[in-house]
């Protein structure tokens, strides 16, 4: 039975074979109205016929001949149809619904065919089985090698397309010039994409701090361009302005911020692209062929236009081209925003770069810092926020962020006066509630100082310490908002990735410079791995929201915890702030760790001169544990000193302390307030000189006050590296 139907089917192959254009013909009508978007593409379209009658004839071969379909391979044609439908863009998806409406039209007419000429109801019905079998695993092994060449060819295009993606980020935006970055991008268009490319700059966004929805008629400046070669120069040369006539294609990318592809023949080309007469006569004999109209954008303004031009010998441009052409204009719209505003705004960063705003925070092992100072980007001018970040003694450091009242050179000038100030008396470990006191007497101060005809001086500050060793912060406000501090999840916590965001209640006392009001110190502890928020008011104050809604949109940020306190800063500022801050801002990130228990060591002494001794040998016997035997001699001598002078001048309880970070730190409190001095010893005075070895054998000296009393410390710098210390002790 199975030998008569084969037998019937391959005298049925052979019947047909003539008739292959014709059942070609058939299956094509049916794609074409089945998907008449995959036809679009000439390319596509002119292969199609060709894999169609591949695969009519090896089908009817196989029939014919009776061979074995492990043996069949996809025609070249269909590999062709499939790489150029990969070229295209054109989803895999298509592909597959190509493949299973061909091999069903075909098998339909196989169907028909053989209930015609079938002999016997029977014969017909074993033909058919058999046809169903072998057209089903046909078109499975044919589509299997042809979803292959298709991924082979969507993954070389993906990689050109990364590799261009890739040149352009280091070919565009080399330099802070708006003219040479808007050149850039013409060559890397002109090198990959298209025969000529030009780059029109709205002449607003040339000359204006920012941009605006776009004006009928929007007038452009032509700032760069690139061709092939034996390609006709635009009609608008470099450095002219024009005109996009209201309702053409480019006046409405211009305004709507949609890219357009537009297709052109040599008889019909736009207005707008010729310009001239002559200039059209050169276009007309140059061939156009299609054009990317593609939109430059930045930070949600309109900034100008790219034009992408091919010529009849290339192919017209696809949706994955247009895709490219966007994502490269994109970039460089950014590289030319940055380039723009930095060029406009250049005199005012000279001036805040000649202020005193920290220009390199120092590397405190006890915290991390990432910090911003983002302008205003009104006509106001620089504002007076700043931050800051200061060395303590004890390892302790101050995180510092405030706000001068007011706009212009005038408060960036008190700014730094005020970050001087602070700096000041933050050398003389003060609290943070005696520090914001007197540096509300030098606002007072700087009041009485200026011309009658300038705005009274006000400013707002906070100040916080953070204590590695007892991972304690104190910090004082005068006017200003508390930090937000995030505490990092622990193991039990069902939310690994979030952390908790407070704002924590504290006293906030009056602005700078009111006067004989009082300020307050908050005290509260930080587990290891928190992070302190400080900022200025412009980063969550704004016209067009409320205080609350902003404080709610930084908790989000600051509960997503990016792992990077770059990101954080980063991610703060796109949230918060709108394209051009009507404010200064000023941030300042701090993640916060507990000082190693091995690398603090504390004894409680006696009033006892005979003690002395002992103190000395505690701090050799520590010097030893650290590796640092070469620091015993100044060390003794250090400590010899400061508890001696406890020990003499000072009141129980008396208390020496070692303090390994990234100096050696010596302290010995008592609860005295009376400060020693460096004095000059006579010839034959048996005292006086202790304080003076101190000071010269040693990096740092000095006395911090607290409510108990007074620490005298002293800091040596180490001669390894603390890592290596710290490798040492583990």
């Amino acid at each position: 039975m199975g030998t008569d139907a084969h037998v019937f089917l391959s005298d049925l192959a052979r019947g047909l074979a003539p008739r292959a254009d014709q059942l070609g013909d058939v299956v094509l009508e049916h794609l074409l109205s089945e998907l008449p978007e995959v036809w679009k593409y000439e390319d596509v379209a002119a292969v199609a016929p060709v894999a169609l009658s591949e695969h009519i004839a090896t089908v009817l071969d196989f029939l014919e001949r009776g061979l074995d379909m492990t043996e069949v391979t996809t025609p070249p044609a269909a590999i062709e149809f499939a790489c150029r439908l990969a070229e295209h863009g054109v989803p895999i998806s298509q592909l597959l619904r190509v493949y299973r409406l061909v091999h069903a039209g075909l098998l339909d007419q196989l169907y028909a065919e053989t209930a015609r000429v079938a002999g016997s109801q029977q014969l017909a019905n074993e033909a058919t089985v058999i046809l169903s079998a072998m057209g089903f695993e046909y078109a499975d092994r044919t589509a299997e090698q042809a979803v292959a060449a298709y991924q082979r060819e969507r993954d070389r295009w993906l990689q050109r397309r990364l590799t261009v993606i890739n040149e352009a980020g280091t070919r565009i935006g080399t330099t802070l010039d708006t003219t040479r970055t808007a050149q850039e991008l013409a060559d890397v268009g002109a090198d990959h994409l298209a025969d000529l490319v030009t780059v029109d700059l709205l002449c607003s966004a040339l000359q204006e701090e920012g941009t605006y929805p776009v004006a009928d008629p929007a007038t452009l400046r032509r700032i760069a361009h690139a061709v092939s070669d034996s390609c006709p120069d635009p009609a608008v040369a470099t450095g002219q302005t024009h005109t996009y006539p209201e309702g053409s294609e480019p006046a409405r990318v211009l305004a709507t911020g949609q890219p357009f592809r537009l297709r052109i023949t040599a008889d019909d080309i736009p207005p707008w692209l010729a310009m001239s007469a002559d200039h059209e006569l050169a276009l007309r004999a140059m061939g156009l062929r299609s054009i990317l109209l593609v939109p430059l954008w930045a930070r949600g303004s309109p900034l100008g236009l790219a034009q992408f031009v091919r010529r009849q010998s290339a192919e017209p441009f696809d949706d994955d081209e247009l895709l490219l052409a966007q994502e490269i204009a994109s970039r460089a719209a950014m590289n030319i925003d940055n380039a723009r505003r930095y060029t406009q705004e250049r005199s005012t960063a000279l001036t805040l770069q000649r202020s005193l705003l920290q220009h390199h925070v120092p590397e405190e092992s006890s915290v991390e810092t990432a910090s911003r100072y983002l302008p205003s980007g009104s006509r106001a001018g620089v504002g007076g926020d700043w931050f800051d970040v200061i060395p303590l003694s004890g390892a302790r450091v101050a995180l510092v962020v405030g706000d001068v009242i007011g706009h212009g050179l005038h408060a960036a000038a008190t700014m730094g006066r005020l970050r001087t100030a602070v700096r000041t008396l933050a050398d003389i470990d003060l609290t943070p509630d005696e520090l914001l006191t007197h540096l509300d007497d030098v606002v007072i101060r700087l009041q009485r100082e200026e011309e009658r005809d300038t705005d009274e001086i006000s400013a707002a500050c906070l100040y916080a310490v953070y204590d590695p060793v007892s991972r304690t912060c104190s910090l004082a406000s005068a006017g200003h908002l508390p930090p937000a501090v995030v505490t990092p999840p622990t193991a039990d916590d069902d939310a690994p990735g979030s952390g908790t965001v407070e704002l924590p209640e504290l006293p906030i006392g009056p602005p700078l410079g009111l006067g004989g009001l009082p300020f307050e110190t908050a005290q509260f502890q930080l587990a290891p791995g928190s992070r302190l928020v400080l900022f200025t008011d412009g980063l969550v104050q704004s016209r067009s929201r409320d205080l609350e809604t902003a404080l709610a949109l930084l908790r989000g940020v600051l509960a997503r915890a990016p792992a990077s306190l770059e990101e954080t800063c980063d991610e703060l500022l796109s949230t918060l702030l709108p394209s051009r801050p009507a404010d200064d801002v000023a941030l300042l990130v701090a993640q916060t760790s507990a000082l190693d228990a091995d690398h603090v060591a504390t004894w409680d002494l006696p009033s006892d001169p005979t003690v002395v001794s002992e103190a000395r040998v505690h701090a050799s016997d520590q010097l030893i544990a650290w590796g640092l035997e070469e620091l015993a001699f100044t060390t003794e001598l250090v400590v010899s000193e400061l508890v001696t002078n406890a020990i003499r001048y000072g009141k129980s309880p008396i208390q020496l302390r070692m303090i390994l970070q990234s100096a050696l730190t010596c302290e010995v409190s008592d609860a005295s307030s009376t400060s020693p001095h460096l004095r000059r010893a006579r010839v034959f005075d048996e005292g006086g000189r202790g304080l003076l070895l101190v000071a010269q054998l040693t990096e740092h000296w000095g006395t911090r006050h607290n409510r108990e009393g007074k620490v005298i410390w002293a800091e040596q710098l180490i001669p390894v590296s603390p890592a290596e210390v710290s490798s040492a002790l583990a």
